[in-house]
Formats: structure tokens, C-alpha cells, sequence
């Protein structure tokens, strides 16, 4: 395995290119092939097989392209799908798992809410997570229709705002003191979200975590890139190419690809 190889990401749509940012800003020397599986999004409401099967059709895709370590850069895949990932590839995998440990230890009010798909707050993987923190209450919400608003670039618009407030409001008054982001899109929400919550809500996603873990597994196993010449990033999407373009403001190229 070559230093040089990309760092392999992989999402059920353009939601990843969030925690993809944390990853390029952290080790920008580092080579990055990004794959939006959008044709298939949400990940959320597919069966734990479906979500399988699509998980090691994308990791195939990234193998096939010499990537050294793949992020699972999407909560739904690797709450269901990493332990299969990992007994099946011979590669290094980062999962993305909602940042409930450092809410809940820092909760002054023992009450954290969760915006998360179905598909991760089902997990075996959350339940474990939650069982971890006995003295909190962990409000779960689905957020329903919110993976396929910002698959089609509809973030700033009343439907989405009517949304979000539905799924807030409650929690705020149950007194939360920190909001989980439990989906790789989400973050891509926060300017909206700021508008409905009090200042006084924290909120955490799982984005700079996950880069400093890609980070240290790259040290660890010796595959950091020590080349200085210019990285190259690559966006494989099969859906309309315009949204991933738009998300990541024209600064990057992405291609179409059918996989």
C-alpha cells in the first residue's frame, strides 16, 4: 500500500462532504476520493441488509480506486454496517457514530436531545452507546424528510424550517442542554437550527472527531501521505452532480458516475 493512495469517503449522499471537510482541513496533503451514493439515500429507512450490501458495493468501489483507509462517513452505514466492513476488507475503516459520550458527560441538565436517522437510532450500535450513560435522558428524534430536502438543495426554504421546528421545539422544552447531530447531513442544518434553538443549546456533530481519528489510524498503521505536492481530491456522485457541486461551491470537481 502506498502512502500517496487516497483516503477513501463514502456516504448515501452529499451529507459526508461534511465530515470530508474536517478531513481535508486537518490533512491537506492527503489525497481523497469522495463517493455520494444520493441514487440510494436516505440510508435510514433501508433494512440493516440493504444497508450492507450497499456499504461493501461502495467499498468495493473505493478499493477499486487503491484508497489506503475508508471512512464511513455516513452515522446509518456504520452503526450497521462497520463490523461486517471490517471482518470482510483487509483496510483500516473510520466509523462515524452520534457524539453521545462527551454531550452527555458535559450535560448540565442530564438532557440531551438526539436528531438522528431511523436507521441509527435502531442501531444496535446507538442502543449500546445509550445504555453507557444511565444518568442522562437522551430525547430521540427521526428526522424525518430531512436527508432527502438537502439531497435536492432545499436547506433555506419554509418547508424546511416548518421541519426543524417541529423536531426542536419539543426537545427544547424537555430542557436539553445539548443537541446531538446523529447524521452526516445535519451539519449542513446548523444555520437553521441556530435560528429555532436558544444560544444557551450546544451543538456537537461528529465531523472534527472523526479527522483526528482518521489522523492517528493513518500514523498507526504508517500510511500518512509525506508527499508536499499538490492533493488531489475526487467527487464520484450517481445523481445529479449540480447538488454535490453547489454543497461544496464549485470549488471542487465532481464527476457522474452510475455505480
Amino acid at each position: 500500500m502506498k502512502n500517496t493512495n487516497p483516503i477513501g469517503l463514502f456516504d448515501s449522499g452529499i451529507g459526508g462532504t461534511s465530515i470530508w471537510k474536517e478531513v481535508h482541513a486537518l490533512l491537506p496533503h492527503e489525497n481523497t476520493i469522495y463517493l455520494a451514493d444520493s441514487k440510494n439515500a436516505p440510508y435510514g429507512l433501508k433494512s440493516k441488509e440493504e444497508i450492507i450490501s450497499l456499504s461493501c458495493k461502495n467499498t468495493e468501489f473505493l478499493l477499486e480506486q487503491n484508497c489506503k483507509l475508508i471512512v464511513v462517513a455516513c452515522n446509518t452505514a456504520t452503526t450497521n454496517a462497520i463490523k461486517e466492513l471490517r471482518s470482510k476488507y483487509d483496510i483500516p475503516f473510520i466509523g462515524i457514530e452520534p457524539a453521545i459520550k462527551p454531550a452527555a458527560i458535559q450535560s448540565k441538565t442530564h438532557t440531551i436531545g438526539i436528531l438522528a436517522t431511523k436507521g441509527t437510532l435502531n442501531s444496535e450500535l446507538f442502543h449500546k452507546n445509550v445504555s453507557n450513560h444511565p444518568d442522562v435522558k437522551i430525547i430521540e428524534q427521526i428526522g424525518h424528510g430531512l436527508v432527502q430536502l438537502i439531497e435536492n438543495g432545499d436547506i433555506n426554504t419554509p418547508e424546511m424550517r416548518e421541519l426543524l421546528e417541529s423536531y426542536l421545539y419539543p426537545m427544547v422544552e424537555k430542557n436539553i442542554d445539548y443537541l446531538v447531530l446523529g447524521c452526516s447531513h445535519y451539519p449542513y442544518l446548523i444555520p437553521e437550527i441556530k435560528k429555532i434553538i436558544p444560544s444557551s443549546i450546544k451543538i456537537i456533530d461528529s465531523g472534527e472527531a472523526v479527522a483526528k481519528q482518521t489522523k492517528k489510524i493513518l500514523e498507526e498503521h504508517n500510511l500518512m501521505n509525506d508527499s508536499k505536492e499538490l492533493s488531489s481530491q475526487l467527487f464520484y456522485t450517481n445523481s445529479n452532480p449540480k447538488v454535490l457541486e453547489n454543497i461544496l461551491n464549485n470549488k471542487e470537481k465532481v464527476f457522474f458516475k452510475a455505480f
